[in-house]
Protein backbone atom coordinates (compact mmCIF):
# COMPACT_ATOMS: atom_id res chain seq x y z
CA UNK A 1 0.00 0.00 0.00
CA UNK A 2 1.00 3.79 -0.64
CA UNK A 3 0.20 6.83 1.11
CA UNK A 4 0.74 9.88 -0.36
CA UNK A 5 0.76 13.59 0.92
CA UNK A 6 -1.55 15.91 -0.40
CA UNK A 7 -1.17 19.40 0.33
CA UNK A 8 -1.88 22.38 -2.38
CA UNK A 9 -1.10 25.01 0.52
CA UNK A 10 -3.98 26.68 -1.07
CA UNK A 11 -2.02 27.65 -4.03
CA UNK A 12 -4.52 28.35 -6.71
CA UNK A 13 -4.99 25.68 -9.87
CA UNK A 14 -3.93 28.04 -13.02
CA UNK A 15 -3.16 26.94 -16.74
CA UNK A 16 -3.75 24.16 -19.48
CA UNK A 17 -4.78 20.84 -18.83
CA UNK A 18 -5.53 17.43 -20.62
CA UNK A 19 -6.89 14.86 -18.60
CA UNK A 20 -6.87 11.43 -19.35
CA UNK A 21 -9.20 9.74 -21.91
CA UNK A 22 -12.65 8.84 -20.29
CA UNK A 23 -12.81 5.53 -18.91
CA UNK A 24 -16.16 4.15 -20.31
CA UNK A 25 -15.15 5.09 -23.68
CA UNK A 26 -11.86 3.43 -23.59
CA UNK A 27 -13.44 0.00 -22.60
CA UNK A 28 -16.17 0.24 -25.04
CA UNK A 29 -13.51 1.17 -28.24
CA UNK A 30 -11.40 -2.00 -26.73
CA UNK A 31 -14.94 -4.15 -26.85
CA UNK A 32 -16.03 -3.26 -30.09
CA UNK A 33 -12.69 -2.97 -31.84
CA UNK A 34 -12.43 -6.79 -30.67
CA UNK A 35 -15.76 -7.99 -31.96
CA UNK A 36 -15.64 -5.78 -35.31
CA UNK A 37 -14.81 -7.03 -38.45
CA UNK A 38 -11.18 -5.48 -39.58
CA UNK A 39 -8.92 -2.96 -38.45
CA UNK A 40 -9.21 -0.34 -35.64
CA UNK A 41 -7.27 2.33 -34.30
CA UNK A 42 -7.23 4.14 -31.12
CA UNK A 43 -5.72 7.06 -29.96
CA UNK A 44 -6.08 8.71 -26.41
CA UNK A 45 -6.77 5.24 -24.47
CA UNK A 46 -6.85 5.43 -21.03
CA UNK A 47 -3.97 3.53 -19.68
CA UNK A 48 -5.45 2.80 -16.40
CA UNK A 49 -5.44 -0.57 -14.78
CA UNK A 50 -9.49 -0.77 -15.59
CA UNK A 51 -8.85 -0.23 -19.39
CA UNK A 52 -6.07 -2.15 -19.47
CA UNK A 53 -7.69 -5.28 -18.05
CA UNK A 54 -10.28 -5.38 -20.84
CA UNK A 55 -7.22 -5.40 -22.81
CA UNK A 56 -5.72 -8.23 -21.44
CA UNK A 57 -8.64 -10.43 -21.62
CA UNK A 58 -9.56 -9.53 -24.84
CA UNK A 59 -6.00 -11.30 -25.73
CA UNK A 60 -6.43 -14.23 -23.77
CA UNK A 61 -9.70 -14.55 -25.84
CA UNK A 62 -7.10 -14.73 -29.32
CA UNK A 63 -7.23 -10.90 -30.15
CA UNK A 64 -4.89 -9.68 -32.12
CA UNK A 65 -4.20 -6.26 -30.61
CA UNK A 66 -1.27 -4.10 -30.73
CA UNK A 67 0.10 -1.58 -28.31
CA UNK A 68 2.96 1.15 -29.25
CA UNK A 69 2.30 3.02 -26.44
CA UNK A 70 0.49 5.68 -28.07
CA UNK A 71 -2.61 4.02 -30.46
CA UNK A 72 -3.86 0.43 -30.09
CA UNK A 73 -4.51 -1.27 -33.04
CA UNK A 74 -7.13 -4.41 -33.11
CA UNK A 75 -7.13 -6.42 -36.09
CA UNK A 76 -10.58 -8.09 -35.27
CA UNK A 77 -12.70 -11.16 -37.02
CA UNK A 78 -15.99 -10.33 -35.54
CA UNK A 79 -17.64 -12.25 -33.02
CA UNK A 80 -16.43 -15.43 -34.32
CA UNK A 81 -12.63 -14.18 -33.67
CA UNK A 82 -13.14 -14.59 -30.17
CA UNK A 83 -11.83 -17.90 -28.83
CA UNK A 84 -12.41 -19.99 -25.62
CA UNK A 85 -9.36 -18.69 -23.07
CA UNK A 86 -7.04 -21.25 -21.51
CA UNK A 87 -7.21 -19.24 -18.35
CA UNK A 88 -9.19 -17.09 -15.93
CA UNK A 89 -10.48 -13.77 -16.77
CA UNK A 90 -9.30 -11.68 -14.16
CA UNK A 91 -10.75 -8.25 -14.30
CA UNK A 92 -9.29 -6.87 -11.33
CA UNK A 93 -10.71 -4.22 -10.11
CA UNK A 94 -12.81 -3.05 -13.09
CA UNK A 95 -16.74 -3.38 -13.06
CA UNK A 96 -16.88 -2.64 -16.88
CA UNK A 97 -14.70 -5.32 -17.80
CA UNK A 98 -16.90 -7.95 -15.91
CA UNK A 99 -19.94 -6.91 -16.54
CA UNK A 100 -19.42 -5.67 -20.28
CA UNK A 101 -18.33 -9.26 -20.92
CA UNK A 102 -20.49 -11.51 -19.20
CA UNK A 103 -23.22 -10.08 -21.66
CA UNK A 104 -20.47 -10.46 -24.57
CA UNK A 105 -19.47 -14.00 -23.74
CA UNK A 106 -22.93 -15.39 -22.97
CA UNK A 107 -23.72 -15.69 -27.02
CA UNK A 108 -20.53 -17.25 -27.88
CA UNK A 109 -20.12 -21.11 -28.27
CA UNK A 110 -17.34 -21.46 -25.38
CA UNK A 111 -16.67 -21.67 -21.46
CA UNK A 112 -15.43 -18.44 -20.07
CA UNK A 113 -14.49 -17.89 -15.74
CA UNK A 114 -14.49 -14.35 -14.58
CA UNK A 115 -12.50 -13.43 -11.08
CA UNK A 116 -11.40 -9.96 -9.83
CA UNK A 117 -9.78 -8.24 -6.58
CA UNK A 118 -11.50 -7.90 -3.17
CA UNK A 119 -13.99 -4.95 -4.04
CA UNK A 120 -15.39 -7.26 -7.61
CA UNK A 121 -15.91 -10.23 -5.24
CA UNK A 122 -18.06 -7.57 -3.09
CA UNK A 123 -20.20 -6.49 -6.50
CA UNK A 124 -23.65 -7.52 -7.26
CA UNK A 125 -23.32 -9.64 -10.51
CA UNK A 126 -27.24 -10.45 -10.16
CA UNK A 127 -28.07 -7.81 -12.13
CA UNK A 128 -26.52 -8.66 -15.08
CA UNK A 129 -27.02 -12.26 -14.62
CA UNK A 130 -31.05 -11.91 -14.09
CA UNK A 131 -31.94 -10.50 -17.86
CA UNK A 132 -29.09 -12.45 -19.41
CA UNK A 133 -30.85 -15.98 -18.16
CA UNK A 134 -34.17 -14.33 -19.60
CA UNK A 135 -32.34 -14.62 -22.85
CA UNK A 136 -31.26 -18.10 -22.07
CA UNK A 137 -27.83 -17.67 -20.89
CA UNK A 138 -26.18 -19.75 -18.53
CA UNK A 139 -24.28 -18.06 -16.10
CA UNK A 140 -23.13 -19.06 -12.26
CA UNK A 141 -21.67 -17.10 -9.56
CA UNK A 142 -21.33 -17.41 -5.77
CA UNK A 143 -23.75 -17.15 -3.17
CA UNK A 144 -26.92 -17.50 -5.43
CA UNK A 145 -25.51 -16.29 -8.90
CA UNK A 146 -24.75 -12.78 -7.03
CA UNK A 147 -20.81 -12.56 -6.81
CA UNK A 148 -17.33 -13.53 -8.37
CA UNK A 149 -16.15 -16.00 -9.38
CA UNK A 150 -18.75 -15.98 -12.38
CA UNK A 151 -18.71 -19.08 -15.04
CA UNK A 152 -20.18 -18.62 -17.90
CA UNK A 153 -21.60 -21.23 -20.37
CA UNK A 154 -21.87 -19.69 -23.63
CA UNK A 155 -24.77 -20.51 -25.85
CA UNK A 156 -27.06 -19.27 -28.86
CA UNK A 157 -29.60 -16.85 -26.75
CA UNK A 158 -33.39 -15.80 -27.78
CA UNK A 159 -34.08 -12.20 -27.68
CA UNK A 160 -36.52 -11.10 -25.15
CA UNK A 161 -38.27 -7.82 -23.41
CA UNK A 162 -36.56 -6.81 -20.31
CA UNK A 163 -37.08 -3.64 -17.60
CA UNK A 164 -33.67 -2.30 -15.87
CA UNK A 165 -34.93 -2.41 -12.21
CA UNK A 166 -32.34 0.97 -11.91
CA UNK A 167 -30.64 3.29 -14.96
CA UNK A 168 -27.50 1.62 -14.99
CA UNK A 169 -25.14 2.06 -18.65
CA UNK A 170 -23.41 -1.47 -17.74
CA UNK A 171 -26.91 -3.20 -17.53
CA UNK A 172 -27.80 -1.98 -20.83
CA UNK A 173 -24.93 -2.40 -22.38
CA UNK A 174 -24.18 -5.80 -21.27
CA UNK A 175 -27.70 -6.98 -22.92
CA UNK A 176 -26.76 -5.21 -25.87
CA UNK A 177 -23.73 -6.98 -26.60
CA UNK A 178 -25.35 -10.63 -25.92
CA UNK A 179 -28.76 -8.93 -28.57
CA UNK A 180 -26.26 -8.47 -31.13
CA UNK A 181 -25.82 -12.09 -31.37
CA UNK A 182 -29.29 -12.99 -31.16
CA UNK A 183 -31.40 -13.80 -33.94
CA UNK A 184 -34.67 -11.49 -33.40
CA UNK A 185 -35.33 -8.05 -31.82
CA UNK A 186 -34.60 -7.57 -28.01
CA UNK A 187 -35.97 -4.87 -26.38
CA UNK A 188 -34.69 -2.69 -23.07
CA UNK A 189 -36.48 -0.24 -21.11
CA UNK A 190 -34.93 2.42 -18.59
CA UNK A 191 -36.18 3.33 -15.39
CA UNK A 192 -34.05 7.32 -16.70
CA UNK A 193 -31.68 7.45 -19.37
CA UNK A 194 -28.36 6.25 -18.30
CA UNK A 195 -24.71 7.02 -19.92
CA UNK A 196 -25.29 6.47 -24.17
CA UNK A 197 -21.83 5.55 -24.82
CA UNK A 198 -22.39 2.17 -26.12
CA UNK A 199 -25.25 3.39 -28.48
CA UNK A 200 -23.22 6.10 -29.59
CA UNK A 201 -19.59 3.30 -30.69
CA UNK A 202 -22.17 1.11 -31.92
CA UNK A 203 -23.48 3.32 -34.74
CA UNK A 204 -19.46 4.67 -34.84
CA UNK A 205 -18.52 1.14 -35.83
CA UNK A 206 -21.90 0.53 -37.94
CA UNK A 207 -24.26 -1.14 -36.00
CA UNK A 208 -27.81 -0.14 -35.74
CA UNK A 209 -30.19 0.63 -31.99
CA UNK A 210 -33.86 2.20 -32.30
CA UNK A 211 -33.42 4.61 -29.23
CA UNK A 212 -36.95 6.30 -27.85
CA UNK A 213 -36.29 8.07 -25.02
CA UNK A 214 -35.50 5.25 -22.32
CA UNK A 215 -36.45 2.37 -24.64
CA UNK A 216 -34.05 0.49 -26.66
CA UNK A 217 -34.54 -1.79 -29.42
CA UNK A 218 -31.33 -3.99 -31.00
CA UNK A 219 -31.74 -5.90 -33.98
CA UNK A 220 -29.38 -8.79 -34.07
CA UNK A 221 -27.66 -10.74 -35.60
CA UNK A 222 -24.87 -7.60 -36.71
CA UNK A 223 -21.41 -7.51 -37.86
CA UNK A 224 -19.51 -4.39 -37.07
CA UNK A 225 -16.62 -3.00 -39.41
CA UNK A 226 -13.13 -1.77 -37.96
CA UNK A 227 -12.81 2.30 -37.74
CA UNK A 228 -10.58 4.96 -36.38
CA UNK A 229 -11.19 6.18 -32.70
CA UNK A 230 -10.45 8.98 -30.89
CA UNK A 231 -11.00 9.30 -27.18
CA UNK A 232 -11.80 12.55 -25.48
CA UNK A 233 -10.50 13.34 -22.02
CA UNK A 234 -12.92 11.92 -19.47
CA UNK A 235 -15.25 14.46 -17.41
CA UNK A 236 -15.50 12.43 -14.62
CA UNK A 237 -11.64 12.86 -14.20
CA UNK A 238 -11.87 16.22 -14.99
CA UNK A 239 -14.26 17.09 -12.20
CA UNK A 240 -11.76 16.83 -9.72
CA UNK A 241 -9.67 19.61 -11.22
CA UNK A 242 -12.83 21.27 -12.28
CA UNK A 243 -13.57 21.17 -8.73
CA UNK A 244 -10.23 22.04 -7.56
CA UNK A 245 -10.13 25.69 -9.50
CA UNK A 246 -13.59 26.17 -8.15
CA UNK A 247 -12.59 26.41 -4.45
CA UNK A 248 -9.25 27.64 -4.73
CA UNK A 249 -9.20 31.54 -4.70
CA UNK A 250 -7.38 32.67 -7.54
CA UNK A 251 -7.77 29.64 -9.70
CA UNK A 252 -8.20 29.66 -13.64
CA UNK A 253 -8.06 26.84 -15.46
CA UNK A 254 -9.01 25.63 -18.68
CA UNK A 255 -9.01 21.56 -19.56
CA UNK A 256 -8.93 20.65 -23.22
CA UNK A 257 -10.66 18.16 -25.25
CA UNK A 258 -13.13 16.69 -22.66
CA UNK A 259 -16.08 14.80 -23.52
CA UNK A 260 -19.57 16.52 -22.66
CA UNK A 261 -21.99 13.57 -23.73
CA UNK A 262 -25.21 15.03 -22.30
CA UNK A 263 -25.78 11.65 -20.59
CA UNK A 264 -22.38 12.62 -18.68
CA UNK A 265 -22.81 16.70 -17.94
CA UNK A 266 -24.93 16.36 -14.84
CA UNK A 267 -21.78 17.55 -13.22
CA UNK A 268 -22.31 20.98 -15.06
CA UNK A 269 -25.57 21.43 -14.32
CA UNK A 270 -25.17 20.77 -11.12
CA UNK A 271 -22.27 23.81 -10.81
CA UNK A 272 -24.47 25.80 -12.68
CA UNK A 273 -27.45 25.83 -10.17
CA UNK A 274 -24.03 26.48 -7.31
CA UNK A 275 -23.42 29.65 -8.86
CA UNK A 276 -19.80 28.24 -10.64
CA UNK A 277 -18.03 30.12 -13.18
CA UNK A 278 -17.89 27.44 -15.84
CA UNK A 279 -17.49 28.14 -19.73
CA UNK A 280 -17.28 25.67 -22.59
CA UNK A 281 -15.43 26.97 -26.04
CA UNK A 282 -14.04 24.85 -28.85
CA UNK A 283 -17.22 22.15 -28.85
CA UNK A 284 -16.78 19.77 -32.03
CA UNK A 285 -17.86 15.83 -32.46
CA UNK A 286 -15.44 12.69 -32.16
CA UNK A 287 -16.89 10.13 -32.91
CA UNK A 288 -20.42 10.60 -32.45
CA UNK A 289 -19.06 11.81 -28.89
CA UNK A 290 -19.14 15.76 -28.22
CA UNK A 291 -15.95 17.44 -27.14
CA UNK A 292 -15.29 20.90 -25.86
CA UNK A 293 -12.60 22.90 -23.58
CA UNK A 294 -13.51 23.47 -20.48
CA UNK A 295 -12.20 26.54 -18.01
CA UNK A 296 -13.33 27.19 -14.80
CA UNK A 297 -12.47 30.26 -12.11
CA UNK A 298 -12.50 29.90 -8.56
CA UNK A 299 -16.25 30.57 -8.13
CA UNK A 300 -18.36 31.89 -4.53
CA UNK A 301 -20.94 28.88 -4.36
CA UNK A 302 -24.48 27.95 -2.89
CA UNK A 303 -25.85 25.52 -1.47
CA UNK A 304 -28.20 23.08 -3.86
CA UNK A 305 -30.83 19.87 -4.04
CA UNK A 306 -29.17 16.84 -6.38
CA UNK A 307 -31.98 14.34 -7.23
CA UNK A 308 -34.30 12.29 -9.28
CA UNK A 309 -32.98 11.62 -13.03
CA UNK A 310 -29.74 13.85 -12.43
CA UNK A 311 -27.93 11.32 -10.24
CA UNK A 312 -27.10 8.63 -12.83
CA UNK A 313 -25.37 11.11 -14.88
CA UNK A 314 -23.03 12.41 -12.06
CA UNK A 315 -22.98 9.36 -10.15
CA UNK A 316 -18.92 9.44 -9.98
CA UNK A 317 -18.84 12.83 -9.51
CA UNK A 318 -20.77 12.62 -6.14
CA UNK A 319 -17.92 12.09 -4.02
CA UNK A 320 -16.44 15.10 -5.32
CA UNK A 321 -19.30 17.15 -5.46
CA UNK A 322 -19.48 16.74 -2.07
CA UNK A 323 -16.78 17.89 -1.22
CA UNK A 324 -16.95 21.20 -3.27
CA UNK A 325 -20.67 21.41 -1.11
CA UNK A 326 -18.30 21.64 2.02
CA UNK A 327 -17.41 25.00 0.51
CA UNK A 328 -20.82 25.87 -0.58
CA UNK A 329 -22.50 28.68 1.45
CA UNK A 330 -26.01 26.50 2.74
CA UNK A 331 -27.12 23.15 2.85
CA UNK A 332 -27.02 20.28 -0.03
CA UNK A 333 -29.05 18.24 -0.27
CA UNK A 334 -27.99 14.35 -2.31
CA UNK A 335 -30.62 11.78 -2.56
CA UNK A 336 -31.93 9.00 -4.87
CA UNK A 337 -28.42 8.39 -5.11
CA UNK A 338 -28.41 4.57 -3.96
CA UNK A 339 -26.36 3.12 -6.34
CA UNK A 340 -23.42 4.70 -4.52
CA UNK A 341 -23.31 1.48 -2.28
CA UNK A 342 -22.67 -0.75 -4.75
CA UNK A 343 -19.59 1.37 -6.44
CA UNK A 344 -16.15 0.40 -5.55
CA UNK A 345 -16.89 0.85 -2.12
CA UNK A 346 -20.01 1.91 -0.86
CA UNK A 347 -19.15 5.50 -1.46
CA UNK A 348 -22.09 6.89 0.99
CA UNK A 349 -20.12 5.33 3.74
CA UNK A 350 -16.30 6.65 2.82
CA UNK A 351 -16.90 9.77 1.61
CA UNK A 352 -18.95 10.69 4.42
CA UNK A 353 -16.46 9.15 7.02
CA UNK A 354 -13.18 10.20 5.39
CA UNK A 355 -14.83 14.00 4.84
CA UNK A 356 -15.64 14.36 8.06
CA UNK A 357 -12.20 13.24 9.48
CA UNK A 358 -11.10 16.14 7.78
CA UNK A 359 -13.52 19.09 9.50
CA UNK A 360 -16.73 18.57 7.07
CA UNK A 361 -20.03 19.03 8.35
CA UNK A 362 -21.35 16.08 6.65
CA UNK A 363 -23.65 13.13 7.07
CA UNK A 364 -24.86 10.58 5.44
CA UNK A 365 -28.66 9.14 4.69
CA UNK A 366 -30.38 5.80 3.49
CA UNK A 367 -29.82 6.94 -0.44
CA UNK A 368 -27.30 10.22 -0.32
CA UNK A 369 -25.95 12.67 2.15
CA UNK A 370 -26.52 15.95 3.73
CA UNK A 371 -23.61 18.41 3.60
CA UNK A 372 -23.48 22.10 5.30
CA UNK A 373 -21.14 24.39 3.75
CA UNK A 374 -19.11 26.68 5.62
CA UNK A 375 -16.92 28.98 2.62
CA UNK A 376 -14.49 30.55 5.73
CA UNK A 377 -14.23 27.06 7.58
CA UNK A 378 -10.78 25.59 6.21
CA UNK A 379 -10.73 21.85 6.33
CA UNK A 380 -8.06 20.26 8.54
CA UNK A 381 -5.05 17.61 7.46
CA UNK A 382 -4.87 14.44 8.56
CA UNK A 383 -4.82 10.66 7.87
CA UNK A 384 -7.81 9.50 5.00
CA UNK A 385 -7.88 6.21 3.46
CA UNK A 386 -9.00 5.74 -0.18
CA UNK A 387 -10.38 2.22 0.63
CA UNK A 388 -8.73 1.07 -2.70
CA UNK A 389 -11.41 3.69 -4.75
CA UNK A 390 -9.61 5.60 -6.74
CA UNK A 391 -12.63 8.48 -6.84
CA UNK A 392 -12.51 7.97 -3.11
CA UNK A 393 -8.76 8.62 -3.19
CA UNK A 394 -8.40 11.67 -5.89
CA UNK A 395 -11.52 13.13 -3.91
CA UNK A 396 -9.32 13.05 -0.95
CA UNK A 397 -6.50 14.74 -2.71
CA UNK A 398 -8.39 18.06 -3.73
CA UNK A 399 -9.05 18.27 -0.04
CA UNK A 400 -5.29 18.80 0.02
CA UNK A 401 -6.03 22.13 -1.65
CA UNK A 402 -8.21 23.70 1.32
CA UNK A 403 -6.18 22.44 4.23
CA UNK A 404 -4.51 23.84 7.10
CA UNK A 405 -2.22 20.68 7.44
CA UNK A 406 -1.24 18.01 4.46
CA UNK A 407 -4.14 15.04 4.02
CA UNK A 408 -1.80 11.70 3.49
CA UNK A 409 -4.05 9.45 1.64
CA UNK A 410 -3.11 6.13 2.51
CA UNK A 411 -3.75 2.94 -0.31
CA UNK A 412 -3.12 6.34 -2.52
CA UNK A 413 -2.33 4.09 -5.58
CA UNK A 414 -6.08 3.30 -6.46
CA UNK A 415 -5.98 6.21 -8.55
CA UNK A 416 -3.73 4.73 -11.14
CA UNK A 417 -7.49 2.92 -12.09
CA UNK A 418 -8.91 6.40 -13.98
CA UNK A 419 -5.70 8.65 -13.53
CA UNK A 420 -2.47 7.75 -13.58
CA UNK A 421 -0.86 10.98 -13.88
CA UNK A 422 -3.47 12.72 -11.62
CA UNK A 423 -0.35 13.65 -8.67
CA UNK A 424 2.23 15.29 -11.80
CA UNK A 425 -0.80 16.88 -13.12
CA UNK A 426 -2.06 18.84 -9.63
CA UNK A 427 1.79 19.38 -8.65
CA UNK A 428 1.96 20.93 -12.34
CA UNK A 429 -1.05 23.02 -11.96
CA UNK A 430 -0.60 24.49 -8.26
CA UNK A 431 0.61 28.11 -9.51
Amino acid sequence: MVDISFFGNHRALKGTITVPGDKSISHRSLIFGAIANGTTVIKGLLRGNDCLCTLACFKQLGVDIQDDGDTITIHGNGFDGLKESERILDVGNSGTTIRLLMGLLSARSFYSVFIGDDSIHRRPMDRIIKPLEQMGGRLHGRKNNRYVPITVVGQPLHPTEYTLPVASAQIKSAIILAAMQTNGVTKLIEPAKSRDHTERMLKAFGGHIEVEGTTYAVKGPQNLTGTAIQVPGDISSAAFFIVGGLITPGSELTIQSVGVNPTRIGLLKVLEDMGADITLSNEREWNNEPVADITVRYSKLKGTTISGDLIPQLIDEIPIIALLATQADGETVIKDAEELKVKETNRIDTTVGELSKLGADIRGTDDGMLIHGHPSKPLKGGHVHSYGDHRIGMTLAIAGQLSTEPVIVEEAEAISVSFPSFETLLKQSQS
